[in-house]
């Protein structure tokens, strides 16, 4: 069975800017920078009948225009149970309309519904257990200044992922431009 997510990818220039972020946090597995990309929606493992659906639902989206998408500080999952650094994605308008349409596509498709809030982000480092609450703290207030970058999307990726601890490498399975 797959495990598949649809996303937004990250440009090399903007991915070599976050690499900036990747060092100095205890716990942390930092994740490749080719592997940067704003998850729209986690499918989980999916029975390949069901993957063929997605793809073929997902070829259904509607046309719009690209996106600017925006990276505008950084901030930590988990509380007092950090479990991943991420750099965070504004929530704009058309983003939020994309992320429901590949929520209605999927389901159409077969996926269960997602019950978590979408979140836009990026994930810099998935965090072990001795990423503790105070560590994580330290590191955001010792952080680089986060500059705000943006790029341009125009498309949305399949992406599979290995069935282990979460991360990559992903593999880009199908693209659905935009327009």
């Amino acid at each position: 069975m797959p495990r598949l997510f649809t996303g937004l990818a990250v440009p090399l220039a903007i991915a070599d800017a976050l690499r900036a972020y990747q060092g100095g946090l205890p716990g942390a597995r930092w994740i490749e920078p080719g592997d940067f990309h704003v998850t729209l929606r986690f499918l989980g493992d999916v029975e390949a009948t069901v993957a063929d659906d997605v793809v073929e639902a997902l070829s259904e989206m509607r046309a719009r225009p690209a996106l600017t998408v925006t990276l505008d500080g950084l901030g930590i999952f988990g509380g007092d149970r950090p479990r991943a650094l991420y750099a965070s994605v504004v929530p704009e308008a058309g983003l939020t309309d994309l992320q429901a349409e590949q929520e209605r596509l999927v389901r159409r498709a077969g996926v269960e519904p997602e019950r978590r809030k979408f979140t836009p982000h990026v994930t810099l480092a998935r965090l072990r257990r001795d990423a503790t609450p105070e560590a994580t703290a330290m590191y955001l207030s010792q952080a680089p200044v986060f500059a705000p970058l943006s790029y341009i999307a125009d498309r949305v990726t399949l992406f599979s992922a290995r069935d282990s601890t979460g991360g990559g490498p992903y593999v880009a399975e199908a693209e659905f431009p935009f327009a």
